[in-house]
């Protein structure tokens, strides 16, 4: 019979062996994709994370500006009613405007300031890219 703790294990090492087994087959085909030598596979991994991060800060900065537009109408709600009429609510409210306006922005400054360090034309998109220094 088997027990809890003997069937979580077996679980693991099913999970385990199934990961190991796709991880060694997509290792493989990366491997042929990105070419045959180390530096070019480093290379490749490099521009994808870059990317990545690229798409994850962006994602970060909208989710945050979500947030902030969120709690300046709420503080600014809160300010118009009678039993809060505590000095300061409008001022959080606008602040979390403006902080607002800021995250939304924020992409597209880091975009133009990358663009602007690297010496090419300051261009501004939606699309985000790998940017190389030279």
């Amino acid at each position: 019979m088997l027990t809890f703790p003997k069937l979580k294990s077996r679980l693991a090492a099913v999970a385990a062996g199934s990961l190991l087994t796709v991880s060694m087959g997509a290792t493989a085909a990366y491997a042929q994709a990105a070419g045959q030598t180390l530096g070019a596979q480093v290379q490749n991994i490099a521009k994808e994370f870059s990317t990545a991060g690229g798409f994850a800060g962006s994602t970060a900065m909208y989710v945050a500006a979500l947030v902030t537009f969120v709690a300046g109408v709420w503080f600014l709600w809160q300010s118009r009613q009678p039993e809060n009429r505590e000095s300061g609510k409008v001022a959080a409210g606008l602040t979390g405007l403006v902080l607002t306006g800021l995250f939304v922005a924020g992409g597209s400054w880091i975009q133009k300031a990358s663009y602007t360090t690297t010496g090419a034309g300051a261009k501004v998109n939606d699309q985000a890219g790998v940017i190389t220094f030279q």
